[in-house]
């Protein structure tokens, strides 16, 4: 019973695909609504089915967010060490070796939690990390004497410079000259030793150490100084090493005279050579 109300049936739109044509619309009526005629629904594209589709469609954008935050286990356990079968237990690591040992333990602690997840990779860091270890604290006890480090504090040294400066290298004429005389003399001293001892040839080389001194430095003065301080100090050096440091070399009654003149020999060509 309508009750003089007029009586006009809901229509409803629903958007449906239809092939090659786009979207149709699709008009049915439900129920009577006594003189009310609203449409209630009006679907187009971007209603059910869009909405549906969207829904699909977001679903790997979640699990793509979820492995970002939190990882994806399946890809980092097959993650290997780029440096697994590197032979120096420091470049494995990517430390030099002047590296602490806090800078060892955080590299190895990096390296872990970067490629837990292999084994192999693991075992070749730790493996690394315990040689790098066992190294460093052998080398804490039984400390390696730098050979180079020493030189070259010693050369430095103030003192060790204030002598070395009074060296100089000469030309490869002068070189030759005096080597050739004080190898000569020194085959004279072997070949012919007397009862007295070398005394000529020591006299011989007294003379050719001023003689050469004056020859490069033009000065009789520094010659004379110079000459009869290295043969000095060459006598002394010589005999010391001979009685205190050296065995006998040579043998015979004169052997240590003799032996002393060849090391006084060498000072003097030094002197003879490198001194100014």
């Amino acid at each position: 019973m309508s009750s003089g109300l007029t009586c006009s049936p809901l229509k409803y739109s629903m958007g449906l695909p239809a092939r090659g044509q786009g979207l149709q619309k699709k008009l049915f009526s439900v129920v009577p609504s006594f003189g009310l005629s609203t449409n209630l629904l009006y679907c187009e594209r971007n209603g059910l089915a869009a909405s549906i589709w969207r829904y699909k469609q977001r679903v790997p954008s979640v699990k793509c967010a979820m492995d970002a935050t939190f990882g994806d286990s399946r890809n980092d356990s097959t993650v290997i060490f780029p440096r697994i079968n590197v032979k120096d237990p420091y470049k494995r690591l990517g430390i030099g070796k002047e590296a602490s040992e806090g800078e060892i333990q955080a590299a190895r602690n990096f390296l872990i939690q970067t490629y837990g997840g292999h084994k192999a990779s693991v075992d070749a860091i730790e493996a690394a990390h315990d040689k790098i270890i066992m190294q460093k604290f052998y080398e804490r006890k039984n400390p390696k004497i730098n050979v180079k480090k020493k030189v070259r504090e010693v050369t430095q040294h103030k003192y060790v410079q204030a002598v070395t400066s009074r060296f100089r290298t000469p030309s490869t004429r002068v070189i030759v000259k005096t080597s050739v005389a004080f190898l000569v003399l020194g085959v004279l001293t072997v070949l012919f030793p007397t009862e007295e001892g070398p005394t000529l040839q020591v006299a011989i080389s007294l003379i050719l150490t001023m003689y050469f001194i004056q020859d490069r430095l033009k000065t009789k003065l520094r010659a004379f100084l110079y000459g009869a301080g290295s043969f000095a100090f060459s006598w002394l050096l010589g005999t010391f090493l001979m009685v205190s440091v050296m065995p006998p070399i040579l043998k015979g009654p004169r052997s240590l005279e003799v032996t002393t003149s060849l090391i006084s020999y060498i000072i003097l060509w030094v002197s003879s050579t490198y001194l100014r």
